[in-house]
């Protein structure tokens, strides 16, 4: 095992998840959910509480592991997710109700983001967490930089792609949509960008302008 492997190792069993969040990755690997990892939660619970985020709008709500640990760094932010699953909607609000978070400070919408994000206000949002079907990752992001504040931060997890986004061999769509969007990232004035290696991958980006 490579240093690289046990750094990775020792940073994922350093973030401990609370009773809902556990059972918020329990019922995602019964639905066939790849949720966030623990480091990667915990990062960007960390990032939530530095800028006191007071609104934070998720595009992909899954079971609610990511939005737990959002509303843990930040319990008091109005809290706005979107997912075209109903079912998984309900098994997040109980969660949220588990771990205490008041529900008028969450909203869960169940439809297709390219329907609901066009409605949403521009400007309005401290977070934006894009955790949805990377081959909408570009329309997304695009959405994204139009809801989210300046000095706002979007977050895209799982930026790293199991590894392919860094194979120059790895020609899949999925790992070429992450680099097309990296690509148009370093070439904006628009935002500053960091890409952390934690779990699958975290892109930061915090719009400037």
């Amino acid at each position: 095992m490579s240093k690289h492997d046990v750094n990775w190792m020792y940073a994922e069993d350093f973030a401990v998840e609370t009773p809902p969040i556990q059972r918020a990755r329990e019922l995602s690997q019964e639905y066939g959910v790849d949720a966030i990892s623990p480091a990667v939660g915990a990062q960007m619970a960390v990032l939530a509480a530095s800028m006191n985020a007071g609104s934070i709008i998720e595009i992909g709500t899954g079971l609610g592991v990511s939005g737990l640990w959002l509303l843990r760094g930040a319990p008091g932010a109005q809290f706005t997710s979107i997912d075209s699953e109903y079912e998984y909607h309900e098994h997040a609000n109980a969660l949220f109700a588990e771990a205490g978070i008041d529900h008028t400070h969450v909203r869960l919408i169940t439809g297709s983001a390219s329907t609901i994000l066009p409605r949403m206000n521009e400007n309005s949002y401290d977070m934006v967490v894009i955790d949805a079907d990377p081959l909408l990752l570009l329309e997304n992001v695009e959405h994204a930089l139009r809801l989210v504040r300046v000095g706002g931060l979007i977050l895209l997890p799982r930026a790293l792609w199991h590894g392919e986004v860094a194979d120059p061999t790895a020609r899949g769509h999925i790992p070429t949509a992450f680099r097309s969007v990296m690509t148009l990232i370093s070439e904006s004035d628009a935002v500053l960008a960091s890409l952390s290696p934690a779990g699958d991958g975290l892109l930061q980006l915090v719009r400037v302008t």
